[in-house]
């Protein structure tokens, strides 16, 4: 079977899909490697909700997907930028899906570890951020997860400096009950984040970071760095208190991060791996028995998918992750919280089905084949 695709000169060109999909089965747990997929919600199609509603989840799809990572051994970073965090999801979204979520990895036997964040405010004082910090740390630990320290687009706007970050999360961690992980989210990811840690100066920026862990390194777990920039998380993994973990975020060069080096190596928490999830389980259970070399025959080839979908402007990544998951039959519909479906052109998405689909990431190409046809035909396109 055959597929016509736009050529983006004005015709249409032939592509011919895979016909059989890459054979991943749900295998032993990872060991080598503590391995989260940031997973994306589901919308509900059928609810009247606007761009500027409160979310409308179709929860039992939702589930679902993370029972899909869960059996593959990953674990899931819950209520994260990839749940649309901030673009489309609130905080009461965030908090029910925290809930439902933690309660079905209790039911499974899943891994889970969930954002705390401060969305429920829009600006404020550096205490009210602290309190809005606080409230939404409750939740999680209420809920039984991990807690996930993200950044903050309040706290970004609020500070007078690196003292403020200092004091803000130096309480956080002094009252958290068990070890955390801190967030890094670059601009590239929110525009809003820019100077965060109190410095547009990354140097200055990963001295504050430091900073905040050393003083409290029995309360961090790890550190998830999405800054896109293999040499700094290397950098920056190598200063790391003793026993605190790095989780990598970087979706440009995360086989190279996990695989490591003489003197250390990343974990991960990622948002690619929600398209790859089986593939990625795959790849680190082939790393676990320390064949370095066919992890990375299986991983890199993702890259160009990975850079792809997160490519410029990066935090509409979430749009190619949906479709994804649609096209492989995950979910019934490509339609996304806040109407985000249309935050990618036709060209990115045509594209991001061809590199799946070399891939074998598509359980059933005919499907994702008849699905994509039904996407061009809303363009206008007779595939």
């Amino acid at each position: 079977m055959t597929i016509r695709l736009p050529d983006f000169q004005g015709g249409l060109r032939t592509y011919e899909p895979r016909t059989r999909p890459l054979e991943i089965s749900p295998g032993t747990p990872l060991t080598s490697r503590t391995v989260f997929s940031a997973a994306h919600v589901v919308a509900d199609p059928f609810a009247d909700a606007g761009p500027d509603a409160p979310a409308a989840v179709d929860w039992d799809a939702t589930l679902a997907f993370r029972r899909h990572l869960w059996s593959h051994g990953l674990g899931v970073a819950e209520a994260m930028d990839t749940a649309q965090r901030g673009m489309g999801l609130d905080w009461a979204g965030a908090a029910e899906l925290i809930r439902r979520s933690a309660a079905e990895a209790r039911a499974v036997g899943g891994r889970i570890a969930c954002g705390v964040g401060t969305d429920q405010l829009a600006t404020g004082t550096v205490k009210e951020v602290r309190a809005a910090y606080e409230e939404q740390l409750a939740v999680v630990e209420e809920a039984g997860a991990q807690a996930i320290l993200m950044a903050s687009r309040a706290l970004a706007a609020t500070a007078q400096g690196p003292d403020d970050y200092l004091e803000v999360y130096g309480h956080l961690l002094r009252q958290a009950a068990e070890p955390v992980i801190l967030h890094w989210l670059g601009p590239m990811f929110d525009p809003a984040l820019e100077g965060y840690w109190g410095s547009a100066d990354l140097d200055a920026a990963t001295d504050t970071f430091l900073e905040v862990i050393a003083a409290h390194p029995d309360k961090v777990d790890g550190v998830k760095i999405s800054l896109l920039d293999a040499r700094r998380e290397v950098e920056l993994r190598r200063r790391l208190p003793q026993g605190v973990r790095c989780y990598t975020g970087d979706d440009f060069n995360y086989p190279e991060l996990i695989a490591g080096d003489e003197q250390g190596f990343s974990h991960a928490l990622l948002g690619i791996f929600d398209p790859l999830g089986p593939l990625a389980a795959e790849a680190v259970r082939t790393l676990d028995t320390g064949d370095t070399a066919g992890f990375r025959a299986l991983l890199d080839p993702t890259v160009e998918l990975s850079r792809h979908l997160f490519q410029a402007p990066t935090r509409f990544y979430k749009t190619g992750v949906v479709l994804l998951a649609w096209l492989a039959g995950h979910q019934s519909h490509f339609t996304m919280v806040g109407g985000l479906q249309s935050a990618r052109s036709l060209p990115h998405l045509v594209r991001a089905y061809e590199l799946a689909d070399g891939l074998g990431l598509f359980p059933d190409p005919g499907l994702a084949e008849d699905r994509m046809r039904n996407l061009l035909s809303l363009y206008g396109v007779n595939a």
